[in-house]
């Protein structure tokens, strides 16, 4: 199915009331492509609510329309709704418990760009080439011929912004540039928007980054660099910041790296892992954590594996080896 799918469903007229979601632990992309399509939304005269399994994270509160969005809990069963939409998100366990909300089953719309989706909707509009699902959601307003604002193109911007690594990743095309000038003539504060999305760490959550980073280690003569974090590092502190994607970037930016890896045990779970894995390109990482139960793309990609730390890493480690 294709963008055209997804305008046919928006004007018709049987699909008035939308539930939007998207994935546990949502970041920038997540978070301004949900909130561009309750914007989008909105403006065709639908009504919707916008439901997350997590809190919002540390420092989006900037985005408009972020009030709006709703922390999942028992409550929210009688919600009504036509249409079950899903953003940036390849599984549809990978909302949390969000998805039992969909328990009459109405029509699950899935817009995404993993290129690990599994294709779990009624409508799937999937677009791996696609930079970000904001991008995917720009294109929504244009087919349907919506006029951006200043909220609507503060949410897209951050989108892409944040999903391509500040136009840095490989996912960063000719198209995405175009979309991003347009975007910009609604007056955006870019230098706020990337020190709300970047250079807004916690005095606290720095000192925690400064322990976690003499641990980096290096494996296959330096093409793989891995990190780790264990709960007594943390040592029940609930970080504030979102500070992966900082250590991945640190890994990124050494020298011969071709694999950066990051493994944490979460808080409040036993023998939880959660793995981050970046690409420079060589090596397909969306394949590794498929393997593991994960996916994503190419060059991003997470899983989250039950077991203990250092055998989880010793197998990770093996495989990863095998595909250099």
């Amino acid at each position: 199915m294709s963008l055209k799918n997804v305008s046919a469903l928006l004007k018709n007229k049987n699909y008035k009331r939308f539930l939007i979601t998207s994935h546990t632990n949502p970041e920038g992309d997540a978070l301004g492509s949900e909130l561009a399509f309750y914007a989008l939304l909105n403006k065709l005269g639908k009504s919707a609510v916008v439901v997350n399994e997590d809190d919002l994270p540390y420092g989006y509160d900037f985005l408009p329309f972020n009030e709006k969005i709703v922390k999942y809990r028992d409550n929210l069963k009688n919600i009504e709704f036509d249409c079950f939409a899903v953003m940036d998100c390849s599984d549809l366990s990978r909302t949390g418990e969000v998805y039992r909300m969909n328990s009459a089953r109405k029509t699950i719309l899935n817009i995404d760009h993993h290129i690990s989706n599994r294709n779990f909707g009624d409508i799937n509009w999937v677009e791996p080439a696609a930079a970000s699902c904001s991008e995917m959601v720009y294109k929504l307003y244009k087919d349907l011929r919506v006029p951006f604002d200043k909220e609507s193109a503060l949410l897209l911007y951050t989108g892409i912004l944040t999903d391509t690594g500040s136009f840095r990743y490989s996912n960063t095309t000719g198209f995405t540039h175009q979309a991003i000038a347009e975007l910009m003539k609604f007056g955006l504060d870019v230098p706020q928007v990337y020190k709300n999305a970047y250079e807004n760490i916690p005095f606290q959550d720095m000192r925690i980054l400064s322990k976690i980073l003499p641990g980096m280690r290096r494996e296959a003569g330096g093409r793989v660099i891995w990190f780790q974090i264990k709960h007594n590092l943390l040592r029940n502190k609930k970080l504030s910041f979102d500070l992966s994607e900082h250590i991945l970037s640190f890994g990124r930016a050494i020298k011969d790296a071709e694999v950066v890896v990051l493994f944490k045990e979460n808080l409040g779970v036993t023998n939880e892992i959660r793995i981050n894995f970046r690409s420079q390109g060589k090596v397909d990482v969306n394949k590794i954590a498929q393997y593991f139960g994960g996916g994503g793309h190419r060059t991003a990609a997470g899983a989250t594996v039950k077991g203990k730390i250092d055998v989880i890493r010793r197998r990770v480690l093996a495989k990863i080896k095998k595909s250099l």
